[in-house]
């Protein structure tokens, strides 16, 4: 429990301090989400853990919001000081997953024969059209065409998708 604790403190206050933009509030939200994330580690689903984790967090940061907000509304006249969750918060857990899977998917590219790995980089993270691609190997456009065809069958036939994706 240690070890997990220590790996993700940093990045569990940072997802709870992008919604509640206090220090001791997003510390308080990251200690409940850690404890929340002791409690449901039995029903975990070997998803990815710092997903699962993240959306602990942010529900956790969502639910002290709440109860700020409950608190500024029964303080009389504090109508001003209650707080408003930002649209763009309820970003950051989507930006996250992404990101994950954005690091699967590149560990699985690194994983691809050389050949296929360097086509389906330069093709689809560099953004290169087969021209740029033909001129950088210094070979024909055709045989951009074909190698790029080759590395997207190996893909079908090696990757199965419901072993990478979430």
């Amino acid at each position: 429990m240690r070890t997990l604790i220590d790996k993700y403190s940093q990045h569990v206050y940072h997802v709870a301090y992008s919604v509640l933009r206090n220090d001791q509030e997003a510390q308080d939200a990251a200690q409940e989400a850690f404890i929340q994330m002791y409690k449901s580690l039995p029903d975990y689903r070997s998803e990815g853990f710092k997903t699962w984790l993240t959306r602990i967090a942010f529900h956790k940061a969502i639910d002290a919001k709440r109860k700020l907000g409950r608190r500024a509304a029964e303080d009389p006249g504090g109508e001003e000081k209650i707080i408003n969750m930002p649209g763009r918060d309820e970003d950051v857990l989507t930006r996250l997953v992404r990101e994950e899977r954005q690091d699967k998917l590149l560990e699985r590219i690194n994983q691809l024969p050389a050949q296929h790995r360097d086509i389906i980089t330069a093709y689809y993270l560099s953004e290169k059209n087969y021209e740029q691609i033909a001129s950088d190997a210094q070979v024909a456009v055709k045989t951009v065409e074909s190698r790029l065809y080759r590395a997207r069958q190996w893909i079908r036939k090696h990757w199965k998708e419901d072993e990478w994706r979430e």
